[in-house]
């Protein structure tokens, strides 16, 4: 790593040709001195003692910097520094003994670490480091505390990221670790928005040819990604969430490209699917239905019943 990285640049964008220049000069200037803020802080990561404050301040501005990552990443022993706040905390993962405090302070170290991980020119590198495997301590946690609830929604969020944009390299990694078994995890035992993010992850695996393939190849993998999906669709019966539902069923969706998931599915999808029980959260929702509508045909379920109102999915379908 280079000892000293290029300078930062805003995200600013400045005045027109209206503009006066006195104004163009004072704004070059606050930008300038938010970079040197910035950059300071970075450093300031690599002291024990200076830590703690340069998490925070970057993490709550992070957005501002095009290319705070790269120099996140450049910056001599700033990614150790972050490592080490992660695996300071392990001690307390079990027995649960995590701390708001240490929590909030590990979740802007991750925070960091997004973005990283979001950042073209930074993601293969945090990728080929192995740095996610970090992370999955973190996942692997039952608690349901608000401090352990956190943990494992920032840690996603890094995941998150990688998997955003679709990059076969990215799904390869993922698949050889234990990404699938933790996300699922997540999916069974965790809140509304942790389990929502964990499914998010799994639609985007399986919608990489590499994901798919993987799941579908053994029944036991299959059977373990479906069971947790019915699971979450029995649970969203009494608990509706939109957003869920949408990533569960287009998980579905993809795994009926299977000609054996597909197969499977005829016999293990869930009733309230079939069913409609989700009528009232599908009608301001057309992608959503037209993916259910494909699920049904693609598993030999002609059509839905008609929504409340009137009309059936038919003429939602795209040829």
């Amino acid at each position: 790593m280079a000892n000293r990285p290029q300078s930062l640049s805003m995200n600013v964008s400045f005045g027109g040709p209206s503009a006066s220049v006195p104004s163009i000069a004072g704004a070059q200037a606050n930008k300038d001195r938010k970079m040197a803020s910035a950059e300071h802080l970075v450093l300031d990561l690599s002291n024990p003692d200076l830590r703690e404050n340069a998490l925070l301040e970057l993490s709550k501005n992070k957005e501002l910097f095009q290319d705070l990552a790269p120099f996140v990443w450049n910056s001599f022993g700033t990614i150790a520094a972050l490592i080490q706040e992660i695996v300071s905390i392990y001690p307390v993962l079990s027995p649960p003994n995590l701390t708001a405090v240490q929590s909030n302070r590990v979740c802007n170290a991750l925070a960091l670490l997004q973005c990283v991980a979001s950042h073209p020119d930074t993601r293969m590198l945090f990728l080929n480091a192995h740095i996610p495997l970090y992370l999955y301590p973190f996942l692997n946690t039952t608690s349901r505390s608000r401090p352990f609830e956190y943990l494992r929604l920032t840690s996603l969020g890094v995941i998150g990221a990688l998997v955003k944009v679709d990059d076969t390299e990215v799904i390869s990694f993922l698949l050889s670790t234990e990404i699938i078994p933790l996300c699922l995890r997540t999916m069974e035992m965790g809140s509304e928005l942790s389990k929502t993010v964990a499914t998010f992850i799994v639609q985007k695996i399986l919608l990489d040819d590499m994901g798919l393939d993987y799941i579908c190849t053994t029944a036991e993998r299959f059977f373990a990604v479906g069971r947790v999906l019915g699971s979450m669709v029995t649970a969203l019966a009494e608990q509706p969430s939109s957003r869920l539902l949408k990533h569960i069923i287009r998980c579905y969706l993809r795994l009926s490209d299977n000609p054996r998931a597909c197969d499977a599915l005829r016999n293990c999808l869930p009733d309230t699917l079939r069913e409609a029980t989700f009528n009232n959260f599908l009608c301001e929702d057309p992608t959503t239905r037209r993916w259910l509508q494909q699920l049904l045909q693609n598993v030999g379920v002609n059509r839905l019943p008609a929504l409340q109102g009137g009309g059936g999915f038919d003429h939602m379908m795209v040829n």
